[in-house]
């Protein structure tokens, strides 16, 4: 569960944009017993996933690229083994697994909780930070 705040960051928009989705219904969210929004991270997912659709601004969330086979999801674990680096990423409620190099990882600044978007061409699957 993020608040607003977080959940706008890794979405990569604006903090009040985010509480006027929440006024509008547009994302779903639980209320604490303060009164204060939280936001599931599968709530994020289904974002993400809406944003690979053509009547979405691309701006707003996905980086226009010529690749058509592109799985935009949230990073849920970066290990880091001599010069390789192994990403996760929850795409839809389901993990895909990429082996790239360490120091690749590391120029992105990949990060759990982050962004990030698969690319699939034939037998390579590349991790481009979004």
């Amino acid at each position: 569960m993020l608040t607003p705040r977080e959940a706008a960051l890794r979405l990569g928009i604006a903090y009040p944009t985010i509480k006027q989705w929440l006024y509008r219904g547009k994302i779903k969210a639980v209320k604490t017993p303060g009164g204060h929004y939280r936001i599931p991270e599968a709530e994020l997912d289904a974002l993400l996933s809406k944003a690979k659709r053509p009547d979405t601004p691309k701006r707003e969330m996905m980086r226009i690229l010529s690749g058509r086979n592109q799985l935009v999801g949230r990073i849920v674990e970066v290990k880091f083994d001599s010069l390789l680096a192994q990403v996760k990423l929850s795409i839809g409620g389901q993990i895909i697994t990429s082996i790239i190099t360490a120091d690749a990882a590391r120029e992105m600044h990949l990060k759990v909780g982050e962004t990030a978007a698969a690319l699939i061409k034939s037998t390579e699957v590349m991790v481009l930070r979004v």
